[in-house]
């Protein structure tokens, strides 16, 4: 099927950053409690380490829930319905958290934000796939990741703003000091309050997009789907996808959740390569840079402030970086891009556990952490999401994307959970350690397995790999 010739991309484009948006909102709620960490911590009166790893990774339990559910309904009930869903739980859970008074009615609400973060960075990778031309696909699906570090950067800048604030917050302020301060009591619940108004976009915004095309012909709804195809790339585009489509489709397949296709040899190989895919992005470490930033950057000798400024740079690398992919990853492929940077990153998490080991200071350790987010942002963190979208085929894609999504927040919630264990038995360097040593075996593994996807279509890739 040629589909350059016949496609229109401004359709897509406003699909697509609607879509998005729901990365950008995962990324906000991802990242502002490391922000606020400093801040809501004092307030309540956090002191002891199952309290602060609680706090940090509440959302992921949340995250969990949300992914487990998708593995039932999103083949049932839509991506859009669904979408529609974690639209309104962000906006809930945005209000929520701002207005929280215990530290319990605080996690519920990070819970339920943690809920719609497990929706949307389940589904709208996959509906940018399944809606995107497969020369196209893999930008599209990264302009995905491009809004999630959108989100990153904007809360860390928000959070950084906030801090700014207290005119009354000295530097090297006690815990006590800290909790009496405005930014104690007021200014970490901006923090998360801001979150309310991309939220209520969101939600109204996913009203007005079509159902994934896919799934439209997966459940028989052909006219409908040809309705949308026909607006995206004209009469003849709209009848090649569908016919391309069904014909990959068993028959029985196209009403119902196949799970019982998950058991097939072929496709659970697929899922344990997704699963590894999963928790290799978690347990890369580089959520313990996030999540932990302050904790990092203190421990490196940087006041407070500078920690927050820090924090900001961060985002910013992340944002930067997410342009290299979309430059590359449809012409040098995804298992080239992730080999070449999980090597980089194995040696920047060597030299920066060697830094906190010879007490070389702050400065040798922001420039590792910076690189070492650089090549996870460009490789890991979109890549995951693109490759999940593309190697289950169309009758049990849904459900198997869930699966993938449902291993990485098991993943991200016992990396952010037990870090502060970890790191008080292991130490800061022996920590950075482990992490350049899971590089180094995810990259020997991806190297033995990992197939190439690049410039297939999901069809071609479904007859290919199951």
């Amino acid at each position: 099927m040629n589909q350059t010739s016949t496609y229109r991309p401004t359709y897509l484009w406003l699909i697509t950053l609607t879509a998005a948006l729901g990365g950008f909102l995962f990324g906000y709620d991802w990242v502002v409690i490391g922000g606020a960490k400093p801040f809501y911590e004092p307030y309540f009166n956090i002191t002891s380490v199952a309290d602060q790893g609680w706090g940090t990774s509440s959302a992921l339990v949340g995250c969990m829930i949300g992914a487990a559910g998708c593995i039932f309904l999103s083949d049932r009930l839509g991506r859009k319905r669904l979408l529609i869903a974690a639209g309104f739980l962000f906006s809930l859970s945005a209000v929520g958290t701002a207005l929280a008074v215990s530290f319990f009615g605080f996690n519920l609400y990070r819970i339920l934000g943690g809920v719609a973060m497990g929706i949307a960075l389940n589904l709208s990778p996959l509906y940018i796939s399944e809606m995107s031309p497969a020369e196209k696909r893999g930008r599209m699906v990264t302009i995905n990741q491009l809004l999630i570090m959108f989100g990153v950067l904007l809360a860390q800048v928000v959070n950084w703003q906030i801090s700014l604030l207290d005119n009354g917050l000295v530097e090297g302020a006690s815990f006590d000091q800290i909790a009496a301060s405005w930014s104690g009591q007021e200014g970490w619940r901006w923090m998360f309050g801001a979150e309310v108004i991309p939220a209520a976009l969101f939600f109204i915004l996913m009203f007005f997009v079509p159902e994934s095309t896919r799934w439209l012909i997966k459940n028989g709804q052909i006219e409908e789907a040809r309705r949308v195809l026909v607006k995206l790339g004209g009469t003849d585009y709209a009848e090649d996808s569908i016919r391309e489509t069904q014909s990959t489709l068993r028959k029985g397949d196209e009403s119902q959740i196949n799970l019982g296709a998950l058991l097939l040899p072929k496709i659970l190989r697929l899922l344990a390569l997704g699963i590894f895919l999963a928790f290799l992005q978690q347990w890369s470490g580089i959520n313990v840079v996030i999540y932990y930033a302050a904790d990092i950057f203190q421990a490196a000798g940087f006041t407070l402030k500078q920690m927050m400024l820090n924090i900001v740079v961060i985002g910013g690398v992340m944002v930067a970086s997410v342009f290299v992919t979309l430059a590359t990853v449809d012409k040098y492929g995804r298992k080239t891009i992730l080999l070449t940077c999980l090597a980089a990153m194995t040696l920047l998490y060597a030299g920066i556990g060697y830094s906190f080991y010879a007490d070389l200071g702050g400065g040798m350790v922001v420039v590792l952490v910076l690189a070492n987010v650089m090549f996870y942002s460009i490789s890991l963190a979109p890549l995951l999401w693109v490759l999940l979208s593309e190697i289950f085929p169309t009758r049990v894609r849904g459900a198997a994307i869930s699966i993938g999504a449902l291993a990485h927040w098991i993943g991200n919630f016992t990396l952010t959970y037990f870090f502060p264990a970890i790191k008080e038995n292991l130490g800061w360097a022996n920590n950075f350690w482990l992490y350049g040593a899971i590089c180094a075996m995810g990259f020997l593994i991806l190297w033995k397995v990992l197939p190439e996807t690049k410039g297939k279509s999901l069809e071609e890739l479904d007859r290919e790999l199951s």
